[in-house]
């Protein structure tokens, strides 16, 4: 539903400009049918003005005409030869033509029409925009602004809609690898329980090298079979269960300590995390999986240079959990940060680029969460956010 929400704003807001523009083309439509109407009326006033002869046709006809004038809602200003104001109609304040604040006003319609002057007398006419005409100035640059903007959207859709293309062949194909794993990993379960019988058998007799082998290989088996479960849990339904991510952090950080070197180029991995459980509803699996592919990040950015690592957890303020890892290693290049999250890109020269896409979809989608390389003075520092 989230990758939906672009395309659908996107569609939605072209519904709503293309229903504006309609509304507000009717809209004018109305008022220049008005002003043509009461052009009409002007017409036939003076009409019958000229027809007549009496004095007092010819003064009704003339107060039609101011008041039609009224109607249509121009702003106006008449000024004497000597610059005095004479009259007004349709000013912001009323009809009071004798306000102080007439010289500004009448500097501001000059700005916007050019008055007309009575060569005759010497009147001069200042005329702004009606409500008619603002509109239409305005208008069309809100329009434009909403359809550039509803552009930009539509390309940040596409993005986000190749990325969630990438990311739902990703998913497909660690379901994919979970399903062919299934088969080899029954029939090595089995050649073990065999291995592990036969030691059984001869007891005190049996090799210690043999008993050691058969104790790793069902460590390693284990290990198989719950990475093959993760596989497998993506793209699915999502659990919704107590999970204590301080023990996640445990179980990450002894997993670690027990594979990193420990002498030439020696990483450290520590674990902070307070004595009480933090627990947040989500699924154990999908979550230590993030936690693993951030701390074996941190753990090839130290290769060949060492350093440490500290995976922490704490319950915020705002009731929020958060986990961090941090290492002191080189760090990302800015250049690179904004994709480290995309499907596909790496920057390790034989990096596949579905460790962070998958842990950000496993923590966003997953989880609602949220998950960000924040800044630091020293190498990369990953922090999750959950609810």
């Amino acid at each position: 539903m989230r990758r939906r929400a672009p395309v659908v704003l996107v569609v939605v807001g072209i519904v709503l400009l293309v229903a504006w523009n309609v509304v507000y083309t009717q809209r004018v439509l109305t008022r220049i049918r008005d002003a043509e109407r009461r052009q009409t009326i002007i017409l036939q006033r003076v009409f019958r003005a000229q027809a007549d002869s009496n004095p007092a046709v010819a003064a009704a006809a003339l107060q039609d005409v101011i008041f039609q004038l009224q109607q249509s809602g121009v702003p106006m200003v008449q000024l004497s030869a000597d610059g005095k104001a004479m009259g007004g109609m349709n000013l912001p304040w009323g009809s009071d033509f004798t306000d102080p604040r007439i010289p500004a006003y009448i500097t501001q319609l000059a700005k916007q029409n050019t008055p007309v002057q009575d060569p005759e007398t010497g009147t001069v006419v200042y005329f702004g925009y009606s409500d008619l005409v603002e509109g239409l100035r305005v208008i069309p640059l809100l329009q434009a602004g909403l359809l550039g903007a509803l552009l930009l959207a539509g390309v940040y859709a596409l993005v986000v809609r190749g990325r969630a293309e990438r990311e739902h062949v990703w998913a497909g194909m660690a379901r994919e690898s979970a399903h062919q794993l299934g088969t080899p990993l029954s029939s090595l379960s089995g050649w073990i329980d065999l291995l592990d019988d036969e030691v059984t058998e001869q007891g005190r007799h049996a090799k210690p090298m043999m008993k050691s082998a058969v104790d790793s290989m069902k460590a390693d088996l284990e290990r198989l079979e719950r990475v093959a479960h993760r596989f497998e849990r993506i793209g699915r339904e999502p659990k919704r269960d107590d999970v204590d991510v301080a023990v996640l952090v445990d179980r990450i950080v002894a997993y670690f300590k027990r594979r990193v070197p420990t002498r030439s180029a020696a990483v450290t991995v520590r674990a902070h995390r307070p004595r009480d459980p933090v627990v947040v509803k989500g699924d154990a699996v999908l979550l230590e999986w993030v936690l693993e592919a951030l701390t074996k990040n941190a753990v090839d950015a130290l290769a060949g240079r060492g350093g440490k690592i500290d995976v922490m957890v704490e319950r915020r303020d705002d009731g929020t959990v958060r986990l961090r890892v941090a290492d002191d290693g080189p760090g990302i290049p800015p250049k690179l940060r904004r994709r480290i999250f995309d499907a596909g890109f790496s920057t390790k020269e034989r990096g596949w680029g579905i460790g962070l896409s998958l842990a950000r979809r496993i923590v966003e989608e997953n989880h609602g969460g949220r998950i960000a390389l924040v800044p630091s003075d020293r190498g990369a520092t990953f922090d999750v956010i959950l609810s």
